[in-house]
């Protein structure tokens, strides 16, 4: 519990930081949430599938400090999530190989709904590693669900990991859509607030994940 508040104190000050306009206390403050969640993740059972939680995570930490980080590292931080989505995908697929089928149809319509989005307001030299960085997260999205219903695992840790890869995936959308497409003031607040709360799911699915 003490990490989890830990988390929540972290995402107070950034808050605080972004309303204030004082970027410094922001990025001092961004990735405490993520940080408390890998703490906080070393109390679930050791495994692979809580070791490739805990690389996405570090990777998701990554990528929160070179978004922020003065200069330009936009491409930097995407290929820091890219990596993260792939830990993530990897760690799914350590608990379940079955098809999905429809899963994946549904995973596969948004990425390329969200991809044609982007590319139709122009993403220059971006192209190709959005292109790429969609097909990632589809996956992940995709690996996610599959692990619904599975007879091996805990209910609440598959419906913890499918709601938290989907607000990741939301949280990345609302990315491309406020970059690209078009800018809204409450983008920040949005794109962060589904970040965390996505990371805290697949985190949490860690916990109690089989069944017995």
């Amino acid at each position: 519990m003490r990490w989890l508040l830990l988390g929540l104190a972290g995402a107070a000050v950034f808050l605080y930081g972004r309303i204030s306009g004082d970027a410094q206390l922001s990025l001092l403050s961004k990735g405490i949430p993520v940080i408390a969640l890998l703490l906080w993740l070393r109390h679930a059972p050791a495994g692979v599938y809580r070791r490739w939680i805990g690389t996405g995570l570090l990777f998701s930490l990554a990528g929160d400090l070179l978004l922020d980080w003065p200069g330009d590292l936009f491409v930097f931080g995407l290929g820091a999530f890219l990596l993260a989505h792939l830990a993530y995908l990897r760690a799914y697929l350590s608990d379940s190989r079955q098809r999905a089928l429809p899963a994946l149809l549904l995973a596969l319509l948004f990425g390329a709904g969200m991809f044609a989005l982007l590319a139709s307001n122009g993403l220059g030299e971006l192209l190709i590693p959005v292109a790429c960085y969609s097909t990632v997260i589809s996956l992940m999205l995709w690996r996610a669900l599959a692990r619904l219903g599975h007879p091996d695992l805990q209910r609440r840790s598959t419906w913890l990991a499918a709601g938290g890869a989907a607000l990741f995936v939301l949280s990345d959308s609302l990315i491309g859509i406020d970059r690209f497409v078009s800018s809204f003031p409450a983008a920040p607040y949005a794109i962060i607030l589904s970040y965390w709360l996505g990371q805290w799911g697949i985190a949490a699915s860690s916990f109690e994940r089989k069944r017995p």
